[in-house]
């Protein structure tokens, strides 16, 4: 047995190092993407520590004193943290549930365009607003929306209507935030559900032809199923990242006037990170929210593997 066992180590080594030399070129492909990851994602993860620390800069992370949880107590403890994480939750829920549909909807319509050049004029117009900087696309809301200047104030005074100051007011800033990023994504991310599409066997349309199905019960029997799979991990992902939006958008459309709004857990991160320099706290918000994601992720995976049998890990 022992011999046995050590000729089949043996074969084991011969084949791992024949296919290293079959494959050496795709494993150096893969060892730049990978030492990225562990440099830059990986190892960092070990300075989390600095949120049960009162970290000093002089000390460094190992020599800094230990405090347990008392920056966790001290976050629960803040008012101001609860308006935080509800901002957070209420934009990133309204973007999920309005962004989601979207998509699919514009990826469907693509499938069904005959014509090919009406296609592609379309599927460019609406997909090259994502390659658009974040600070380009903020600049534009801002021309557009501002009560002075913008084209929205020409709008609203032809019909004899006077401007509200958009920008200012707490109560348009998910709006304006979330539809603005529609516009920007939605092109990009029905690319996804077109490729899910281009891969839909052809014998299902041949056969709902063959039934006399109409193009709308096409779509809902045999696009909708197709690209289901897709869709749900797609929103898996969105669920997982709830607590995480981005935080470039948020802080340039951040003003005193709608702060009551605007102020999410990136931003509040930026602030009490680096302006005020309190680290400790900054990395036990972001490990807290972090941890958060972490647990929507799995929550969500496990309810739509049970409704729909698929998931993120099936």
């Amino acid at each position: 047995r022992r011999k046995r066992g050590a000729v089949s180590k043996e074969t084991m080594r011969r084949r791992a190092r024949r296919s290293f030399a079959r494959h050496w070129t795709l494993y150096l492909l893969m060892a730049v993407p990978l030492t990225h990851i562990v440099i830059f994602k990986y190892i960092p993860m070990a300075n989390a520590v600095i949120a049960f620390k009162n970290y000093n800069v002089v000390q460094g992370v190992w020599g800094s004193e230990w405090v347990g949880l008392a920056h966790f107590e001290a976050l629960f403890d803040n008012p101001v943290f609860w308006d935080l994480v509800q901002n957070t939750f209420m934009l990133s829920f309204y973007a999920v549930i309005a962004g989601f549909p979207i998509p699919i909807i514009l990826a469907l319509a693509l499938n069904e365009i005959r014509k090919g050049l009406f296609q592609r004029t379309v599927q460019l117009v609406t997909y090259a607003p994502y390659f658009i900087s974040t600070v380009v696309v903020v600049s534009m809301i801002i021309m557009i929306l501002s009560p002075s200047t913008g084209l929205a104030g020409d709008v609203f005074g032809l019909f004899g209507v006077e401007q509200p100051n958009l920008l200012a007011d707490p109560d348009y800033f998910r709006h304006i935030y979330v539809w603005s990023d529609i516009w920007q994504t939605a092109g990009y991310s029905a690319v996804i559900y077109l490729a899910a599409l281009a891969g839909v066997d052809q014998s299902l349309y041949e056969a709902a032809r063959v039934d006399g199905a109409s193009r709308l019960q096409k779509i809902w029997h045999v696009d909708l199923p197709s690209i289901m799979p897709t869709a749900v991990i797609i929103l898996v992902l969105s669920v997982g990242n709830i607590m995480a939006i981005g935080f470039e958008k948020a802080f340039l459309l951040q003003n005193t006037l709608n702060l009551s709004a605007s102020e999410i857990i990136p931003t509040y991160v930026y602030k009490v990170g680096l302006i005020n320099a309190d680290f400790s706290q900054a990395t036990a918000i972001g490990l807290l929210n972090s941890v958060v994601n972490l647990c929507l992720l799995l929550f969500v995976n496990f309810i739509a593997k049970r409704i729909t049998g698929s998931g993120v890990w099936s």
